[in-house]
C-alpha cells in the first residue's frame, strides 16, 4: 500500500523536510497545505483585493481550504505540528476536522503545551515530541506485514 501523509501546522521551522527525509524510503507521498505565509495570506485576492482585512482574510481562509480539506479527506494520517512561538489556529482546525471525520492524525509539539492542546491530543492517535518519533511512527504503521 502506498500511503499519503498530510503534514499540517507551524511553518517556521523545518519539522517538515526533517519528516520527509526521515521516510524517504517508505512508500508515502506528502501533502501540505501551501507553506509560503505571504502566498496563503493573499490566496483570497485572486477574487479581487478588499480594503477590510476581515473579508480579505475570509476570502483566503476558503480558498485555501479547498486544498486543506481536500488533502486532509484523501491522506491515510495527518501530522499536525504546533509550535511553541505561535498560536496555530488553523492546526487545531485541521486537528478537529480529522477528530470529526475519524481520520487518524499524530500531533507534534513539546511538553510545554500540553496542557492547552489537552483535548487536542485526546483525539489523536499518537503524540510526538520530535519529528523522528514521527518517522518511528510511520515506519511501524507502514512497514508491518
Amino acid at each position: 500500500m502506498h500511503w499519503q501523509v498530510y503534514l499540517s501546522g507551524e511553518i517556521h521551522t523545518d519539522w517538515r523536510q526533517q519528516i520527509i527525509s526521515g521516510a524517504s524510503a517508505l512508500p508515502v507521498t506528502f501533502l501540505s497545505a501551501v507553506t509560503n505565509h505571504e502566498a496563503s495570506d493573499s490566496a483570497g485576492d485572486l477574487l479581487g483585493e478588499e480594503s477590510d482585512n476581515f473579508w480579505r482574510d475570509h476570502k483566503s481562509s476558503k480558498v485555501n481550504g479547498i486544498r486543506i480539506r481536500t488533502m486532509i479527506d484523501k491522506c491515510d494520517v495527518a501530522v499536525i505540528r504546533f509550535g511553541d512561538k505561535y498560536k496555530q489556529w488553523n492546526a487545531a482546525f485541521d486537528a478537529g476536522y480529522c477528530a470529526a471525520i475519524g481520520k487518524p492524525y499524530i500531533t507534534l509539539h513539546d511538553e510545554g503545551i500540553v496542557h492547552a492542546l489537552k483535548e487536542v491530543d485526546g483525539a489523536a492517535m499518537a503524540w510526538a515530541k520530535s519529528p523522528q518519533q514521527v518517522v518511528e511512527i510511520l515506519n511501524y504503521v507502514i512497514s508491518q506485514e
